[in-house]
């Protein structure tokens, strides 16, 4: 195991709120020792706020690194990012499963999900708590209707939020930071959906442009099969002329839509998007890379990887690599069918992507797939990664854990 990180090496040049964070090297294959456990359940989701890791999901207990004493947490809980140390006076209890979460100022974290409430006090699906004692901020009172919020994205006064709500709008929507109000601003509808209603997976938010996936084929009423991005670089929001039917092919019958996990360069300048699907081949089961200013009406992806019929959730892209993580046996298999096809190299539960090429970098760490990686955060001293079994790295590191940088 790697001994403790220094402090400086973490949080110097922490990130904004809304930031990415570019690393020039790819992240060790051997985690930290000092990250506390998740002992059930599942971690959906990972937000830094200073020093502070926030870290939400549906469980009820963790643990210090040690196991040496365990603490009753409600799918929501916080440590000391350079030390691993649960923060003991932030533990409010949310009475649903968290799945998203974005840093906020004055030492504040939102999360979204499917929860009706944060300490005995009303807070439907989106909330902002304090960092220092854990308690509901109702100066933040978001008027969402009808359903969950599955992610959240914030740049200053802009809070974004996907989901399969369906008021203030459906879906999608741009709320007041500060007080939850929805901004008649933004107004772009995801429509025509492929499942029984209009849902939201994940956003990605950089230099002016907000990319969209879920199970719409719409945005605004133009065609934009479950994938999509929005112009926000001034007040009124609107369709970028992007669009790409490399998602409009269907995948197995049980995923009518399959676009999970994105996110974008430091840069802004691409974005990675990673499916779900079934041995289908095409974009099922794919991390692909797309250019974010190109436009026209048949965008094609930069590149392709395959895993050969295995889901991938979660997508970080730091300059050096883009991580990507499921339950995948394989990368480099795009003729494989839940085979290894040719040229197909392992990379169990976690793997890393040459930004560039798109081919597998030879970082493999390993990881207990089980259902998979749901949250990762890139920081400037590594990469955390979040999910549902107990195996990181060959170690024991229960549903949360981290990379170092070297």
């Amino acid at each position: 195991m790697l001994a403790r990180v220094a402090l400086a090496a973490i949080i110097a040049g922490a990130p904004a709120a809304h930031g990415h964070v570019t690393q020039t090297r790819v992240v060790s294959a051997d985690p930290v020792d000092y990250t506390p456990h998740v002992l059930d359940g599942i971690v959906n989701a990972i937000a830094v706020v200073g020093r502070t890791a926030v870290v939400g999901g549906s469980f009820s207990e963790v643990s210090d690194a040690a196991r040496a004493e365990v603490v009753p947490r409600d799918n929501l809980f916080a440590f000391d990012l350079p030390t691993g140390r649960v923060l003991p006076d932030f533990a409010p209890v949310v009475t649903g499963p968290v799945y998203g979460l974005a840093a906020g100022d004055q030492g504040t974290v939102y999360l979204g999900g499917e929860f009706y409430g944060v300490d005995n006090v009303r807070a439907r699906g989106l909330a902002r708590v304090r960092l220092s004692d854990g308690a509901l901020d109702t100066g933040f009172a978001p008027q969402l209707t009808g359903g969950s919020v599955s992610a959240v994205v914030r740049q200053g006064r802009a809070l974004y939020v996907g989901g399969d709500f369906t008021g203030p709008r459906e879906g999608l929507a741009r709320l007041d930071a500060a007080t939850g109000a929805a901004d008649p601003g933004f107004a772009v509808t995801p429509g025509a959906p492929l499942t029984s209603r209009v849902k939201v997976y994940a956003l990605a938010l950089s230099r002016g442009r907000l990319a969209v996936d879920g199970s719409f084929t719409t945005l605004d009423g133009q065609s934009r099969p479950q994938l999509g991005l929005i112009d926000v670089s001034g007040p009124t929001a609107r369709v970028a002329p992007w669009r790409t039917d490399a998602y409009a092919r269907r995948c197995a019958e049980a995923f009518p839509s399959y676009v999970r996990g994105l996110d974008f360069s430091p840069d802004g300048s691409y974005f990675v998007v990673v499916t779900t699907g079934g041995p289908r081949g095409g974009m099922c089961d794919t991390a692909a890379r797309f250019e974010t200013y190109a436009k026209g009406s048949a965008i094609r992806p930069t590149w392709v990887n395959a895993t050969g019929g295995d889901s991938l959730y979660a997508v970080a892209v730091t300059g050096a690599a883009v991580y990507v993580g499921g339950h995948q046996r394989w990368l480099n298999n795009p003729r494989g069918r839940d085979t290894a096809g040719p040229g197909a190299v392992s990379r169990e539960g976690i793997g890393a992507i040459h930004p560039r090429t798109g081919m597998a970098l030879g970082w493999n760490p390993t990881r207990e797939r089980g259902i998979g990686v749901k949250a990762f955060s890139a920081q400037p001293g590594g990469l955390l990664v979040g999910s549902d079994t107990t195996r990181l790295g060959r170690e024991y590191h229960a549903r949360i854990g981290m990379f170092p940088l070297p």
